[in-house]
């Protein structure tokens, strides 16, 4: 139980400095993060509170095919990531950063963020309880159910974000989901 808690603890972290990185892009990334920020950009609420709202739905399916332990490591990730991602800004005041690299390293770290988390029974709700849901039922890997998902995301930001920004969310969402595809698949990884 320790090691699942500073796992969630680790991968939290890593994952919410990973968005932060995308939002000072200004471009977005997939899945319910990536449909809160969209949502962030145009509603004036902190983004953490968008994003536990986003993932509310997701919660009743997550009860019915993962079980409660899954939904209270999920449950608590959601709101320690949401309080992260709100820390992050007032810590980090002025950051001068390209936004090419802080939008390819801000998912890269969101991957390697979220990988932890399933590693150890959790996630970050939302799309990712879908497609680990996806996975386990069907045998599609988790990451290239995500990345189905984090295109139709991306494409919604062409409402709100600027050609070029989309493009480089675009690329962002697909080095996420390469992380999670190449290395969150069953038998890999098992530890014995």
């Amino acid at each position: 139980m320790a090691e699942d808690l500073l796992a969630i603890l680790t991968g939290t972290f890593i994952a919410s400095l990973g968005l932060f990185l995308v939002q000072v892009s200004g471009t977005v990334t997939g899945g319910t993060a990536g449909l809160a920020l969209l949502l962030s950009y145009t509603i004036d609420l902190p983004f953490g509170l968008i994003f536990l709202a986003v993932n509310l739905p997701f919660f009743v399916l997550a009860v019915s095919k993962k079980g409660w332990n899954f939904v209270i490591r999920t449950g608590l990730s959601v709101g320690i990531f949401s309080l992260m991602a709100s820390l992050h800004p007032t810590e980090i005041a002025q950051i001068d950063i390209d936004p090419v690299y802080a939008g390819l390293a801000g998912n890269l770290l969101a991957g390697m963020g979220l990988l932890v988390l399933f590693r150890h029974g959790s996630s970050l709700g939302g799309f990712n309880i879908f497609a680990l849901i996806v996975q386990e039922r069907m045998g599609l890997r988790a990451g290239y159910v995500q990345m189905i998902l984090d295109v139709i995301v991306v494409a919604v930001s062409l409402t709100v974000v600027s050609p070029p920004k989309v493009l480089l969310s675009a690329a962002g969402a697909v080095v996420l989901n390469i992380v999670l595809a190449f290395n969150h698949r069953p038998g890999r990884y098992t530890g014995t």
